[in-house]
C-alpha cells in the first residue's frame, strides 16, 4: 500500500494544479491512489514489538503471581496470559462482567492512572481462603461486602507489589491504590475514546475458573514506551543486580518449611494402642544403621542418620532421594 501525501508533497501537488500544470481529475486520482484508510474510532498506539514486549513480560508476571498467591495462601492456583489486545476504553467498559472489583491505581509521581479488574470468580475464592475456607465460589454472585472489599484490598495490594517486581525497571517508585469500585459504569475513569492496552489473565483457583484484566491506557504508558522494546527487555532480564540476589537471600532465609523425620512404622491393635503406657517398646520396621526418611512439606527428600548437637536431637543427611 502507497503512503499517506507528506505536506511537502501536497503543497506541490496544490502549487502544480493553481498553475493548471495538473488537472483536477488526475489530482483528485492521484491523491486517491495515495490514501491510507484509517479508522480514528480505534486507532493503533502501540506497535507490533510494543505488543510482543508486553506479552513477555507479563507472562512472567503471571508465573510470579501464581506461584506467590499458592504460597501466600496455600491453595492450588494457577494464573496464565491469555490474550494482549488494544481496544477504546468504552470497549472495555462494556466487556467487564458485574459485579466485579476495579482497583485504580498510580506509580509514584508518573501521570495516569492504570485498573486491575478482578471479576467476582476469581476475588471471592480467594477472600475465602484468606478467611480460612476451601477457596469455595459463592453460589450467587453478588457485589462484595463493604468487609470482602478491605479483605480484597489486602490481597490486591500483594498482587500488586509483584508487579512491582516486574515493572521495576520501567517504572520509578511504587505503586498506590487510588480507589476501588464494584461498577465500571457508574463512574467515568477514562475518556471513551481514549486507548488502553488491555492484558488479560485466565485463572483457575481450586476448579474455579476466572479472568484477571490490567488495563493500561495510552497516556499512562506514553511516557516509558519507548522501554518497551525486545532489545531494552533483553538488557533488562539480562541484568543480574547485587540488590537481586540479595533480596532472595533476605527472604529465603526468613522462609519457613515444614521438615518431618519418619523413624520408623509399626501396627498394633486398638486394644494394644489403648492400654500403652511410659515405658513401652514398639517394634519399628527399621534395622539398627538403616536411614530414615526425612520430608519437606510432605514430599520425601533426604536420606538421613539419627544423632545430637549437644544435648538436642538431630539428623545429618546421607543422600538425596532423587524424583523419579
Amino acid at each position: 500500500m502507497t503512503e499517506v501525501l507528506s505536506q511537502a508533497e501536497i503543497d506541490v501537488l496544490l502549487a502544480s494544479l493553481a498553475s493548471g500544470k495538473v488537472s483536477t481529475e488526475q489530482a483528485e486520482k492521484d491523491t486517491k491512489q495515495k490514501v491510507k484508510p484509517y479508522d480514528f474510532r480505534q486507532p493503533n498506539k502501540f506497535s507490533k514489538e510494543h505488543m510482543l514486549t508486553f506479552r513477555v513480560l507479563h507472562e512472567s508476571y503471571s508465573r510470579l503471581l501464581s506461584s506467590f498467591l499458592s504460597g501466600f495462601l496455600n491453595a492450588d492456583i494457577n494464573i496464565e496470559l491469555a490474550s494482549v489486545s488494544q481496544v477504546t476504553y468504552e470497549e472495555f467498559a462494556r466487556s467487564v462482567v458485574t459485579p466485579t472489583l476495579l482497583t485504580i491505581f498510580t506509580f509514584g509521581d508518573h501521570k495516569g492512572n492504570a485498573i486491575l479488574e478482578t471479576n467476582a470468580q476469581f476475588i471471592t475464592p480467594l477472600i475465602d481462603l484468606q478467611m480460612g475456607g476451601e477457596g469455595e465460589l459463592l453460589d450467587e454472585i453478588r457485589e462484595l461486602t463493604d468487609i470482602e472489599v478491605v479483605i480484597a484490598r489486602k490481597i490486591i495490594e500483594k498482587m500488586l507489589n509483584q508487579l512491582n517486581i516486574v515493572w521495576k525497571d520501567i517504572f520509578t517508585g511504587e505503586h498506590s491504590i487510588i480507589t476501588m469500585e464494584t461498577n465500571p459504569h457508574m463512574h467515568q475513569l477514562l475518556s471513551p475514546t481514549d486507548v488502553v492496552l488491555v492484558l488479560t489473565f485466565s485463572t483457575n483457583v481450586e476448579n474455579n475458573t476466572g479472568f484477571l484484566n490490567l488495563c493500561l491506557s495510552y497516556n499512562f504508558l506514553e511516557p516509558v514506551l519507548h522501554k518497551f522494546t525486545k532489545n531494552q527487555l533483553s538488557q533488562t532480564f539480562a541484568e543480574v543486580k547485587p540488590e537481586d540476589i540479595n533480596a532472595i537471600k533476605h527472604w529465603l532465609v526468613r522462609s519457613s518449611v515444614n521438615i518431618s523425620v519418619v523413624i520408623g512404622e509399626s501396627r498394633i491393635t486398638v486394644k494394644d494402642f489403648l492400654e500403652l503406657k511410659p515405658g513401652d517398646v514398639l517394634t519399628l520396621n527399621k534395622k539398627y544403621g538403616q536411614d530414615f526418611e526425612l520430608y519437606i512439606e510432605d514430599k520425601l527428600k533426604f536420606k538421613v542418620q539419627p544423632g545430637k548437637i549437644g544435648r538436642r536431637l538431630a539428623v545429618q543427611v546421607m543422600s538425596l532421594v532423587e524424583e523419579d
